[in-house]
């Protein structure tokens, strides 16, 4: 994810008000200011980046709606987070409608080829290298995003697609600046990126890292986006577009004196005219009062971060504001929500999965008696049994922690009629597959490296392995929460696995600990996903409450930052607040309509 640094006035765009115009050359979306919160009123946009925000405002202020703007701000990070997101991955979108008080959801999460089956990513009964397995064709689920957007439009939009997608297509044909996060991105990626002459050609200008301040720009992209919003998705999933994906995937366009061994893909033009956006019922719990709704599996997001605050539920807000035991049990419920998620979701299409179950409150009761208020739990935890809870029982073997990469990108926004949008979208790790679709301007996902290549434990039934159409689990967690059916908070972030426990602390951290939405993104993390050692960013180590949580049991481990939130909230006289990272990956920028502070 690169967060954009321009340290530039903040123009009418986004304020509302009347300053000094931009040269005639000037893009009005690149030239706009970033910031970490923004209040007023008229609608909302939160993003990691300043030209997505600035897009995503441009459409709410020509009378677009959240999901207009949504698709718009999304477009925009396809061209300034490319090693993030963009039409070659997928993604997950919470919607709130204002006019009927439903919240919905939209699985974009990328599938695997109907010809692929567990053994995708073994050679010779072994499982692949991750590195292997990442850079090559068979590591391509079917895109998802750009069929999102189109379905997106279509339920709740007002505007066409080729209207929302114009503000990309101006940042991608004018270009962005570079600054160091980029460039450092694209030096973790060098080798790939070189080893693909389309990745080199867009990414290593001169054959050479981009210099931070330079401009980079991305035609094919451009073009690209013009050419989806004059026919249509159509273009992809059975279409020209999608004719080079194909190619892309099955004949992955290596230098051959690279040496590189990129392994062809199984993805055809079949999978991609097959391809079909989930539209599914939310997750919902009740919490303190509020309605938390989040996205139910292919990811485990909703279950997850759902089953955890109904283990909360449990502790008083008494007991919860004590700092020392609000960490403790924030860190033993996603412990526990953790062991659970990795014995029993998947793709519900594949395998059964027990998502009733797992928000049941009767079985966080159930898990919540592990919790001593005075030590802590060891991992890894056995899982318990959704489906025949018992008071403090486990079942089976413990499952070790899957990998997922780390880069993904969220986005939220409100308009004025109330509509909220909070959607992640990704390609998995940074940069992706590493393979650019030549004459394009995208990069490809390595989704389906976030299924098991084989089984976590041997012997214990995996629902997360490879198979015929499957989705592979993911931890993306857009959540939209409700106050007596009224828009409260909206929030997700990027992060791999600590995706959930960013949003549960996050979320916990308004709602428990009494802290603003601001103070909530900023607080020190730490992400306990049923490790022996738990996560923990600088700050957090260095606070009194973790030298408390060591003599409890605790174990810790330094990682320099956790997650990149971005949120929104409705305040009680009706303006927005919308919060984005002041620090982590460089910042955020959050920006409204018009400007109230």
């Amino acid at each position: 994810m690169r967060p954009l640094v321009r340290l530039v006035p903040a123009l009418a765009l986004v304020t509302g008000l009347l300053c000094t115009a931009a040269p005639a050359q000037a893009d009005p979306v690149a030239a706009a200011g970033k910031q970490p919160e923004a209040v007023g009123w008229g609608g909302a946009v939160a993003s990691v980046d300043a030209d997505a925000t600035a897009a995503g405002l441009e459409v709410l202020r020509r009378g677009g709606n959240a999901v207009d703007a949504a698709v718009a701000t999304a477009a925009a990070l396809g061209v300034t987070e490319p090693y993030s997101a963009g039409i070659g991955g997928g993604g997950y979108f919470v919607y709130y409608d204002a006019r009927t008080g439903k919240v919905s959801t939209l699985d974009g999460r990328e599938v695997a080829s109907r010809t692929a089956d567990s053994s995708l990513f073994l050679e010779n009964g072994q499982p692949l290298a991750f590195a292997d397995a990442v850079t090559s064709g068979l590591s391509v689920g079917v895109p998802g995003t750009a069929a999102t957007w189109e379905q997106a439009l279509r339920r709740w939009g007002s505007r066409d697609l080729a209207e929302v997608l114009k503000p990309a297509e101006r940042i991608a044909d004018r270009g962005f600046t570079v600054d160091q996060t980029f460039q450092d991105q694209t030096a973790a990626n060098q080798a790939r990126f070189q080893d693909f002459p389309a990745s080199r050609a867009l990414f290593l200008p001169d054959g050479k890292l981009p210099a931070v301040g330079s401009t980079l720009r991305n035609h094919d992209l451009a073009a690209t986006y013009r050419e989806l919003g004059r026919t249509g998705t159509a273009a992809l999933y059975r279409g020209p577009i999608g004719a080079d994906v194909v190619r892309t995937v099955q004949h992955p366009p290596v230098d051959p004196a690279s040496g590189r061994n990129a392994r062809p893909g199984k993805i055809d033009a079949a999978d991609l005219a097959a391809y079909q956006v989930r539209k599914q019922d939310p997750t919902h719990v009740a919490y303190r009062g509020l309605d938390v709704y989040g996205i139910a599996p292919s990811s485990s997001g909703g279950t997850t971060v759902g089953e955890a605050l109904n283990i909360l539920a449990r502790s008083s807000r008494t007991e919860l504001a004590d700092p020392v035991q609000y960490d403790h049990r924030y860190l033993e419920a996603s412990r526990i929500s953790f062991a659970d998620r990795n014995r029993w979701v998947g793709d519900p299409s594949a395998v059964q999965v027990p998502t009733r179950q797992l928000l049941d409150p009767a079985y966080a009761a159930s898990r919540a008696c592990l919790i001593d208020p005075k030590h802590a739990l060891t991992s890894p935890l056995a899982p318990g049994d959704p489906y025949h809870p018992a008071p403090c029982a486990s079942s089976g073997q413990p499952a070790a922690e899957p990998y997922e990469g780390q880069s993904t990108t969220h986005l939220t926004v409100a308009d004025r009629w109330g509509n909220v949008v909070s959607y992640t979208l990704t390609i998995e790790q940074t940069g992706g597959s590493g393979i650019t679709v030549p004459g394009r301007g995208f990069l490809l996902n390595n989704e389906l490296t976030d299924f098991n290549f084989t089984p976590l434990t041997p012997g214990v039934p995996d629902p997360n392995l490879p198979g015929p159409g499957k989705r592979p689990r993911s931890s993306i967690s857009p959540t939209i929460v409700l106050r007596d059916g009224q828009p409260y908070l909206a929030l997700g972030s990027p992060g791999g696995a600590t995706i959930i426990t960013t949003v549960l602390q996050v979320l916990t951290g308004r709602v428990d600990r009494g802290l603003t939405l601001e103070q909530a993104i900023a607080a020190p993390r730490a992400s306990q996903r049923n490790t022996a050692a738990t996560q923990a960013e600088p700050a957090f180590l260095a606070s009194p409450e973790a030298a408390q949580l060591r003599a409890m049991g605790h174990v810790f481990s330094a990682t320099p930052e956790i997650g990149a939130a971005t949120g929104i909230e409705r305040l009680p006289d009706g303006r927005w607040l919308a919060a984005a990272e002041p620090v982590r990956r460089g910042g955020g920028a959050a920006g409204v309509v018009h400007p109230s502070r």
